[in-house]
């Protein structure tokens, strides 16, 4: 992967790849750090018709190379979620530069302080972005971190 990456709100004929990315990251990603139940419970809210859903309560935004879907994001209110990108695609930039176009729409709507929910896999990605920890979360064996950051 070494093409452009575009950064675009994401059409709802879009769900059904954002669904199918989302559940790929999540089983190849963070298979690592969850055990198998978890993964596939998480894995379970990203269905299409889940996406579809999501995107009705969300602004959501993919990220294309090459006219390939590599990653996603989304705002709702002031907590980003959903921030996945393929494997293929990790560590090029993409998640940083989906989460510069989330914090950019954050400021022009006002908000003050972002929050994300972010998984043991992600909490790392997020703390090199700026993000503080704010307390641990535990639902049963799923370990997550609430995380915040200022912005201006």
């Amino acid at each position: 992967m070494t093409g452009q990456i575009e950064i675009q709100y994401a059409p709802r004929n879009e769900a059904a790849a954002i669904s199918e990315l989302v559940q790929n990251t999540i089983r190849v990603s963070n298979a690592m750090d969850y055990p198998a139940e978890v993964i596939e419970r998480v894995v379970g809210n990203f269905s299409h018709e889940a996406v579809l859903g999501l995107m009705e309560n969300r602004v959501v935004w993919i990220a294309r190379e090459g006219g390939e879907i590599v990653g996603t994001a989304s705002l709702d209110g002031d907590t980003i979620r959903t921030v996945f990108v393929s494997p293929m695609a990790q560590g090029q930039g993409v998640g940083r530069r989906l989460m510069e176009t989330v914090e950019a729409a954050a400021r022009e709507a006002g908000i003050e302080v972002l929050r994300v929910p972010a998984s043991l896999t992600a909490r790392n990605f997020y703390a090199r972005l700026g993000y503080d920890e704010v307390r641990e979360v535990l639902y049963g064996e799923e370990r997550t971190f609430l995380m915040e950051k200022q912005i201006e």
